[in-house]
């Protein structure tokens, strides 16, 4: 029926037309955006479980950061110990050295001079052991932990070792001397017996520190992989969505060109009255 009052060609050209204006803007949406899913309207439920994700990765970073921050507090601890170690080796080569009977006053002395200043060196370095705040090996804290889950849940934890002078690490006392030869013999042993303990503190940290390192590299793996996962969800492909976008252009202009052919149609009408 021919009819001036409803043309239902027209009606379903602007439908089709409608159709397509709508896959186009999807479809621009997703390649200016890079995604097919960048709001809940785009896809609800798997907008819900892409920021569940997103919420996970930004947890992931802030364990990273704990356990880095773990890390390089016991990595300094560490350093100071072996510098400690090292120290203590000097020691027990001034001690021996003046253990000997034959050793004259002057060179005892001088000796022992030597001793006090690798004493004093023990205490420094245990001081300026810090990092961020925290230092292990001076007594002040007894441990130092870093989050190992996005929930918090689970944690990382390192004892402390006080490497202090007169410890139980560190047996040497802040006033020992190799002024004499009894003396000097007596802290032979007792530096052996803290060389033995700081080695045995350091690798106590050693443990530790590549427990906050393994936690690290199993955290940063698996916010890699949940990034990976959120891409698979939501990010566009973008060779298909602009193939996509030509396809749909050409069919916007087909559906353009039908509604106007369409349109046309209630002309005829007049050449009925000609």
């Amino acid at each position: 029926m021919l009819s001036v009052n409803t043309n239902t060609n027209a009606m379903l050209a602007l439908e089709y037309l409608n159709q397509t204006q709508g896959q186009l803007a999807s479809t621009e949406n997703a390649i200016s955006t890079g995604m097919t899913v960048s709001s809940a309207k785009d896809n609800g439920a798997i907008f819900a479980i892409a920021q569940n994700m997103r919420g996970d990765v930004a947890g992931y970073a802030a364990v990273g950061e704990s356990l880095n921050n773990g890390t390089s507090t016991v990595d300094v601890a560490m350093s100071a110990g072996q510098s400690i170690s090292d120290l203590l080796i000097q020691m027990k080569q001034q001690a021996l050295s003046a253990s000997d009977s034959s050793l004259d006053t002057q060179s005892r002395q001088a000796l022992n001079a030597n001793f006090q200043a690798l004493l004093q060196q023990i205490t420094t370095v245990v001081q300026n052991a810090q990092f961020n705040g925290t230092n292990l090996i001076d007594g002040s804290t007894t441990q130092i932990t870093a989050l190992a889950s996005a929930d918090g849940t689970h944690r990382i934890t390192v004892a402390a070792e006080n490497m202090s002078l007169s410890g139980s690490i560190v047996t040497i006392a802040s006033t020992g001397s190799i002024s004499t030869q009894s003396k000097a013999s007596t802290m032979v042993a007792t530096v052996e017996s803290s060389l033995t303990n700081v080695d045995s503190a350091l690798a106590t940290l050693g443990s530790g520190s590549a427990k906050f390192s393994i936690q690290a590299t199993f955290v940063q793996n698996l916010s890699d992989t949940l990034n990976t996962g959120i891409g698979n969800l939501v990010d566009a492909n973008m060779a298909t969505e602009s193939a996509q976008l030509t396809a749909l252009q050409t069919k916007q202009q087909l559906g353009v060109q039908a509604l106007s052919i369409a349109n046309q149609a209630p002309s005829i009408a007049l050449s009925l009255f000609h």
